[in-house]
């Protein structure tokens, strides 16, 4: 069993954010690009990942943008978390797709941060965007 403590410290790797992101792990999302300010995730959607309609899961797509939204704020250097995300859904994922999620910082100041994150298809089409407010707290 692995026992997780609360972290004080920032991440300076998005990768190693993520990686410890076990809801990331679980979803088989992959770190694809990380700079200040912005990245990209992407995973592939699974059958267990469908909704009763066969559509990817609002919450799985939601976890997606959670998680680049997570590396986008963080990427700065300071520990940030969430305040407040709201998504919009645009068009169904569904299984076998890969679905990216690029999130970026709209406005950034010293103790707030708003980020959008898009996520799109295969195709580029957006499936869902959603724009996120994060608490600096260093």
């Amino acid at each position: 069993m692995v026992i997780f403590l609360y972290r004080e410290e920032p991440y300076s790797d998005m990768k190693e954010l993520v990686k410890n992101d076990m809801m990331a792990q679980n979803y088989g999302m992959e770190l694809v690009e990380s700079k200040p300010g912005s990245c990209r995730v992407r995973m592939k959607v699974r059958k267990d990942m469908l909704n009763a309609y066969g559509a990817t899961h609002g919450a799985v797509i939601y976890a997606l943008a959670d998680v680049a939204f997570a590396a986008t704020c963080n990427s700065g250097g300071a520990k940030s978390v969430a305040l407040a995300m709201n998504i919009n859904y645009r068009r169904p994922a569904h299984e076998g797709e890969v679905l990216t999620a690029e999130g970026y910082e709209e406005s950034a100041g010293k103790t707030t941060a708003v980020c959008r994150i898009k996520v799109t298809n295969g195709e580029g089409k957006l499936v869902a965007v959603a724009d996120g407010l994060a608490y600096r707290q260093g």
